[in-house]
């Protein structure tokens, strides 16, 4: 059998930096040169960053994408590279299309090129256009008609983009048909939590039906709202594993691989197969490689899918990190009330972009308890972040000699002072400001507008509750096992939740116990379950009925809270989108 060696190049891009997308392409190709690689990818859309969302519609930017892709081109073969075959995800636009009512010609698409000699050799969009969830892809994009067949080192590769494999039918059937030896997808593949095991048994059922290995490549880092975690699978023909890359890690995964040689050009089947697809050859080495030794220990090899909490705190710190460091931010600041949420965002923030870039303020009143300041203090002490102490009383009894506020409006003064203060900060010091908001509170409303939602970012908007607490117990925990100090205050761990705005106030006072408030929302907003399934499912109708309304009533609060990193099946943002004026009620 021939044999190759494929480098698999699981990097990290941004939105709409060609020039430095592209450098990173030529570093990444550099390296796997140098590890004897004989066909090289990258993620899906590396070159442009992805999603590109609007950005898609201006023809100036889908024009740069096209001369950066042929930049990139002359650059590899210029400096040495020209002879490796690299694919490269970027966005085109279809020429050839006849107009039609909302695809005209020239429409953009979301296309993979493979790179060659200083030249593009083959061009291929994807077939399948996803439009669900985070996905507006039929938004943007028209679909490939082809299926694209690489022949190099006497092996034919048949060419994928993400949604190809997760969809039925397609270039998948067809590459069996085309009788492929390698079937090489390239995608982008946001994460969501569990994600990793559900990607794991596609690509298994897809080296089936391919008949063939089949290499999935995902992307790195984090975009918006938006995380990549990598975890590019390799798997044979046989469905068994070759290879696994680590989460949320760029890296160079090199595939020793052993693969049927190509049929002679003369009987390899061509024209037309499944779906209407037409084979698209392009052959760039007829003959198998010369043999050569085994890659170094580290080239492919297994590494094992983190633990759930383990998987979902790291979401959370790549989602921070990218956003912070892309948008070109220094430093954030954190509103430290001693609670549970801001804990475990300070413990985010510092291991997204370190301690000495955080910065903390406490703002008690004069309802805050002593053991919240001193959680506070504790957690400052701990992790070695900048922090503070600023009363807000002063400011909460000047407001109320000007005006009278009793009861609720009362107590969301305090929560609009300490925004308000935040954002002063933020315009002097420069920091980006984090608001520490968990999705169970965002659901139901149990937040003040202006006030605990001010800030750019939320790193927790799509962690409920009981999620919180079991990521700050798994981060003190982790801490212990390494050796180091524990980040988060057992005591902000273990005493009952409270905003603390009024004498004795817990949360408990307004919402059901976290445990029940979660798995009643998780059926209602993540799995769109109506109030009889809920009720049917075992849950006490008043308080389905209690709850489902104040999810309803409060979308308008939502629509204004910052955008934050997306774990889960559906979240707060984009993926999850209803409208604010709407008279449907479960309970009606």
């Amino acid at each position: 059998m021939p044999q190759l060696r494929l480098a698999l190049n699981q990097i990290d891009s941004t939105v709409g930096d060609l020039a430095a997308n592209a450098e990173s392409v030529v570093r990444w190709t550099r390296h796997s040169a140098e590890r004897g690689a004989h066909l090289v990818a990258f993620p899906e859309m590396v070159l442009t960053g992805y999603p590109v969302e609007d950005l898609a519609l201006r023809s100036s930017f889908v024009e740069a994408s096209r001369a950066a892709l042929r930049a990139l081109a002359a650059r590899l073969a210029a400096e040495g590279l020209g002879e490796l075959p690299v694919i490269v995800g970027y966005l085109d636009r279809c020429a050839t299309d006849r107009p039609k009512y909302g695809q005209p010609a020239g429409a953009p698409q979301n296309a993979g090129a493979v790179l060659h000699r200083g030249e593009v050799v083959l061009t291929y969009a994807k077939h399948h256009l996803p439009n669900y969830g985070v996905f507006d892809e039929f938004r943007y994009f028209v679909p490939g008609d082809t299926l694209p067949v690489l022949r190099v080192g006497g092996v034919d590769v048949a060419l994928a983009i993400c949604e190809d494999l997760w969809q039925d039918g397609g270039r998948v059937p067809a590459a069996r048909s085309a009788g492929a030896g390698l079937l090489l997808s390239v995608n982008a593949s946001p994460y969501e939590r569990d994600k990793d095991d559900t990607r794991l048994e596609l690509v298994r059922r897809r080296a089936l039906e391919a008949g063939c290995t089949t290499a999935y490549l995902a992307m790195t880092g984090g975009q918006d709202e938006l995380v990549f975690d990598g975890d590019s699978i390799v798997v044979g023909a046989d469905g068994e594993v070759v290879a696994r890359a680590p989460q949320f890690t760029e890296c160079c995964v090199v595939v020793d691989l052993d693969l049927p040689a190509a049929a002679p050009l003369a009987d390899a089947p061509d024209g037309v197969v499944d779906d209407g697809l037409r084979i698209e050859r392009v052959v760039l080495g007829e003959e198998p490689v010369a043999p050569y030794e085994a890659g170094p220990p580290s080239a492919g090899g297994y590494t094992e899918p983190l633990d759930d909490a383990e998987e979902v705190y790291s979401a959370l710190v790549a989602g921070l990190r990218a956003y912070v460091v892309k948008n070109g931010f220094r430093s954030v600041l954190i509103g430290l009330s001693g609670g549970i949420d801001s804990a475990l965002v300070a413990a985010i923030a510092c291991d997204a972009v370190g301690a000495g870039q955080v910065y903390g303020v406490s703002m008690p009143s004069k309802y805050s308890s002593r053991h919240s300041r001193d959680d506070a203090a504790e957690l400052a002490r701990r992790t070695g972040l900048h922090y503070r102490t600023v009363p807000i009383e002063p400011m909460f009894d000047a407001y109320m000699g000007a005006v009278k506020l009793t009861g609720l409006a009362e107590e969301n003064l305090q929560s609009r002072l300490r925004g308000t203060l935040l954002m002063a900060i933020s315009n002097e010091e420069g920091h980006l400001v984090l608001a520490p908001g968990n999705k169970s509170e965002l659901a139901v409303g149990y937040s003040t507008l202006y006030g605990d939602s001010v800030g750019a970012y939320g790193p927790i908007k799509d962690v409920y509750k009981t999620w919180v607490f079991r990521l700050a117990e798994w981060r003190n925990r982790a801490a212990r096992e390494r050796g180091q100090t524990p980040p988060i205050p057992e005591n902000s761990i273990t005493k009952p939740p409270s905003a603390e705005l009024r004498p004795g106030q817990v949360d408990t006072d307004s919402l059901p116990d976290y445990p029940v408030l979660d798995a009643i929302l998780e059926l209602y907003v993540d799995r769109d379950r109506g109030a009889d399934e809920i009720v049917a499912a075992g849950y006490d109708r008043e308080l389905v009925t209690r709850t489902l309304r104040m999810v309803d009533t409060a979308e308008y609060k939502r629509r204004q809270y910052p955008q934050g990193t997306k774990i889960s099946p559906k979240g707060f943002g984009k993926d999850r989108r209803l409208p604010i004026t709407n008279g449907w009620r479960e309970d009606a």
